[in-house]
């Protein structure tokens, strides 16, 4: 609705994993650099954690479109808790037949995948996204699938990413033998004040907008809401962009920005009232939180068009 009147091709603060935006930041280019590292290096086990919404999936969407040719990608991006077996979730990924076998069958069709990729002069990476779902079985049937690879000779590489719920599962006494295969380990931390107007500015200016849309203080005080997490930057600078639309403002100030946190913690407050008896109290909590961020979204885009109606 906002894009004509600040001048852009696309929406700048879009939630979807675009590659084409992302910012490599101080944590960001370390962490691609991880991936670079462990590919080239050919590791067994590459690991990359961080928080919910800090950018694991677009990195990997970066990373696929950056690959040599040499390389044979299977992607695994919807983990849950009901997995069921992996192996046939392996083969999809490469596009196998896996339907109607057993698990011999499954295991038979993929090790004479690997041969032929590696006859070809092709190494295989199998990456696996939102890894902290999977079970400590599951996790261990990983492992033992890497014993496929065989003296100097490296097949099979995998990448797991994942929220830190991973790091502290792969910590675990069982999965010992899985920790010591894991050749690179990372975890992707929020970004800095500092980048986090950067970041800012970045997204605005690839969108086709002008670099100085948002002030440094508006800005400043989206970091302090947000903790430098890019998700929930993306939520409170589209909902801002919305609220200068509406005023037809040139500019977004720390004045639009305030008023969208303040708006949504009036939206927020009946929820919180009827959740405090069930819920332990908080500590540090940031101002902004994913679990609300959306239904706080459909709520301002609602309100925006009530405003437009009455005019």
């Amino acid at each position: 609705m906002y894009e004509k009147f600040y001048g852009f091709e696309e929406k700048p603060f879009s939630l979807l994993p675009d590659p084409s935006f992302l910012y490599l930041g101080k944590q960001h280019s370390m962490a691609y650099s991880m991936f670079e590292y462990g590919l080239l290096n050919q590791a067994g086990f590459t690991v990359v954690s961080g928080e919910i919404g800090c950018g694991k999936t677009t990195l990997i969407r970066h990373l696929l479109n950056q690959l040599p040719m040499n390389l044979t990608v299977g992607l695994i991006s919807n983990t849950h808790q009901s997995f069921g077996q992996l192996l046939q979730w392996v083969l999809l990924a490469f596009g196998l037949d896996y339907k109607g076998k057993e698990n011999v069958e499954l295991h038979e069709v993929f090790c004479d995948f690997l041969i032929k990729e590696y006859a070809k002069g092709r190494r295989t990476v199998l990456i696996i996204d939102e890894a902290q779902n999977l079970t400590t079985e599951t996790l261990e049937e990983l492992r033992m699938l890497s014993n496929i690879n065989a003296d100097k000779y490296q097949v099979l590489q995998l990448i797991l990413v994942g929220q830190p719920q991973l790091k502290q599962k792969l910590s675990q006494p069982e999965l010992e033998q899985f920790t010591q295969r894991i050749a690179v380990d990372y975890h992707l931390r929020a970004l800095s004040e500092e980048e986090t107007i950067k970041y800012i500015g970045h997204r605005v200016l690839h969108a086709g907008g002008s670099a100085d849309l948002f002030t440094v203080k508006a800005c400043k005080k989206v970091y302090q809401n947000t903790k430098g997490t890019p998700r929930l930057i993306n939520v409170l600078c589209d909902t801002a962009l919305v609220y200068g639309y509406a005023e037809s403002a040139v500019q977004i100030d720390e004045r639009i920005v305030n008023n969208v946190i303040e708006d949504k913690k009036e939206s927020l407050a009946p929820r919180q009232v009827a959740e405090k008896e069930n819920q332990p109290e908080a500590k540090d909590s940031p101002a902004l939180d994913d679990s609300a961020v959306m239904a706080f979204a459909r709520e301002m885009a609602e309100e925006f068009f009530s405003r437009l109606r009455k005019k």
